[in-house]
């Protein structure tokens, strides 16, 4: 190995192999990110079609079930291989054992859409992230890429899915590096990773989708005694978020232990949720939830609502539905927010923000590019306020994750005895 101080003295040795490397990345972030942001772009316009399509008519809801089931045996006959979704990826960046196949776009693609125009409640980071590295992946293979560029390959496809369907091109670059190991980033990817979201983020806006704009009106001057109630808020938002992880989990466990044949367990979770909504009489709880979500920074919200949305996407998902976890989560973390406006001394708004993006820090234990996304959302302002939040979630959400491969780097606490490279599913 070459020390650094011998590359003082010739640091040109240094400069070539780093601008090939810039070169070789940039190169494939632009032909990776044109793919992926063209097949965000179509995802996002068709999940707007079936949303307003299954609104208009919601009588489409009671055949929930039969999607449920059609989802169930496309996945048993023709994705087997690609069943375990985002931790199949996560497995993949540890313990590099196959290319992702290609029918995981296709496939999540396909299940997300008829989770949501049946009515389904299922968020859109999931398949983002999915079509990304499966589509992100091939490219190892045409370019003849060697091993160890291997997860670079991954962190561009999750990073370009990310930031294309959310809009947060920064954000989504860091969640890239950041969701792969707890506590660990690799550094050597930030810069690939950056430019394959700015490329995907710019090819998915050459199309008429338009990313849903949130904002916050009052942000007060920060100032001491406001700390006290930002770490409180923190502390619930990443209750709730571990909360939200151990449900799917037990409502998946649930499923697989009562009804053994798998393309029956969205059959019969269909039915039951197809029952639920008509008889409470409302569409707020199902799909994405993005008017609830928005009208969370306008106007007080029933302070149940995030319960509501939290039983109804960790049912769904349990149940073997497709989809995401991140906007039922934005749903849940502003629902909350919103209520926690009954007790503390800040604007509701500010608040909604907050849970926006805490829940979901604490949930996939990315503090980092959670408070990224709030600052890209929301501006700088309440940088302060989310930062706080998002960091106090990670820590009070423990060691659980809505990726259940996800492997601890570095523990949040020194009581903490497990090993490095624990999964937290192993817990």
């Amino acid at each position: 190995m070459i020390t650094n101080k011998l590359y003082n003295h010739i640091p040109y040795k240094e400069l070539y192999p780093l601008f090939l490397y810039t070169v070789k990345w940039l190169v494939l972030s632009i032909c990776i990110g044109s793919i992926i942001g063209s097949a965000s772009a179509l995802f996002l316009l068709s999940l707007d079609w079936v949303t307003n399509y299954r609104e208009s008519h919601t009588v489409i809801i009671w055949l929930l079930p039969i999607a449920g089931l059609i989802i169930g045996l496309t996945y048993l006959y023709i994705g087997n291989s690609v069943v375990k979704g985002n931790n199949q990826i996560l497995e993949e960046f540890y313990t590099p054992q196959q290319k992702i196949p290609f029918r995981m776009a296709p496939l999540i693609f396909f299940g997300t859409i008829i989770t949501h125009l049946f009515g389904g409640s299922a968020g859109r980071e999931g398949t983002a992230v999915q079509m990304g590295a499966a589509i992100a992946d091939q490219f190892r293979t045409l370019f003849r890429l060697k091993q160890r560029d291997r997860n670079t390959i991954l962190i561009l496809g999750v990073s370009a899915g990310f930031a294309s369907v959310f809009g947060t091109p920064i954000a989504g670059a860091v969640f890239a590096i950041e969701v792969m190991i707890i506590g660990r980033m690799r550094y050597d990817a930030l810069l690939p990773s950056i430019m394959v979201a700015l490329v995907a983020h710019y090819v998915c806006t050459l199309f008429p989708v338009h990313h849903t704009q949130y904002s916050i009106v009052q942000v007060p001057i920060f100032s001491g005694e406001y700390i006290f109630w930002i770490l409180l808020c923190g502390v619930i938002f990443g209750v709730t978020a571990r909360l939200f992880s151990l449900s799917v989990s037990l409502w998946t466990i649930w499923f697989a232990k009562f009804i053994a044949y798998a393309p029956l367990r969205p059959f019969f979770g269909g039915i039951i949720i197809a029952i639920v909504v008509y008889s409470i009489g409302t569409t707020k709880y199902i799909g994405l939830g993005i008017p609830t979500i928005q009208a969370s920074f306008t106007e007080e919200l029933f302070w149940y609502d995030f319960i509501l949305k939290l039983l109804f996407t960790a049912f769904t998902l349990g149940a073997g539905f497709k989809g995401g976890e991140v906007t039922p989560l934005f749903f849940i973390g502003a629902a909350l927010g919103n209520a926690l406006s009954l007790f503390v001394p800040l604007p509701f708004a500010l608040l909604a923000g907050m849970g926006f993006v805490a829940v979901f820090a604490g949930a996939t234990n990315t503090p980092i590019a959670c408070a990224i996304m709030g600052i890209e959302l929301f501006g700088i302002d309440a940088g302060i306020y989310i930062a706080l939040a998002c960091i106090t979630a990670y820590i009070f959400s423990g060691h659980s994750s809505i990726y259940s491969s996800q492997i601890i780097g570095s523990p949040k606490h020194a009581l903490f005895i497990r090993k490095k490279g624990t999964k937290i599913n192993q817990q």
